[in-house]
This record gives C-alpha cells, sequence and structure tokens, in this order.
C-alpha cells in the first residue's frame, strides 16, 4: 500500500508512534513535531482523523467522558504505521536528491548515459 500523504496527516499519524492520543494532545505533538509548521483546529483534526479512519490508518482505541465530553483516544493500526514508514521513506529519497551531491550527480549520470 503506497500512498501519498498531505502534511497534517503525515504529522498526525507521527504523532501516535508511541501509543494512542486525544485530540488536544495530537494537536499539541503535530505542532511540535513539526516545528510548528503544521498547526491544526480542532475542526481540522478530527476531518483529518474522520479520513485516516475511513483509510483504516488510525482507529478509536478507548472512550472516556470528561467533563461531560467524550474523550476519543486515537492510535494506528498496522496499515497506518506501515503508511507513515512507507511515506518517511519517499520524503527521506525526495530530500535526498536535494541535500546529497553524490546521489544527486550519480541520478544524474545515470538517466543521461548513452545507451
Amino acid at each position: 500500500m503506497t500512498i501519498q500523504l498531505r502534511s497534517p496527516s503525515y504529522f498526525v499519524l507521527a504523532s501516535l508512534l508511541d501509543g494512542a492520543l486525544h485530540g488536544y494532545v495530537i494537536i499539541k505533538r503535530v505542532e511540535a513535531l513539526s516545528d510548528g509548521a503544521v498547526r491544526l483546529a480542532a475542526g481540522s483534526l478530527y476531518a483529518v482523523l474522520d479520513r485516516l479512519a475511513d483509510a483504516g490508518l488510525v482507529e478509536v482505541v478507548n472512550e472516556e467522558i470528561v467533563n461531560g465530553r467524550a474523550r476519543r483516544y486515537y492510535a494506528l493500526t498496522t496499515d497506518g504505521g506501515t503508511a507513515l514508514q512507507d511515506e518517511a521513506t519517499r520524503l527521506a529519497a525526495a530530500a535526498k536528491v536535494v541535500t546529497n551531491a553524490t546521489a544527486r550527480r550519480r541520478a544524474i549520470s545515470t538517466a543521461v548515459s548513452p545507451a
């Protein structure tokens, strides 16, 4: 399963690597993991979580009532962990084109070598 994840989805999945979290903590973790580049409002977070749940990448693993409101805890599924790892690998390979001159020259010379 190879899918490209948008930044919010990528960082939401990454926030769940160390275990299940509820919405507020996911929002804070996403902001920290992305160095502030991704900031999610509650409505945006739950839209992302709904899409990820529909795709089978996260699941609700616990629900409790706090101050009269439901607090759901979300966790990565096996497919979610795989999708996150695949995306991290894809991003690392894409970054290597910019950050590693030797790899870039090797790729260019391979692509333009006469047959």
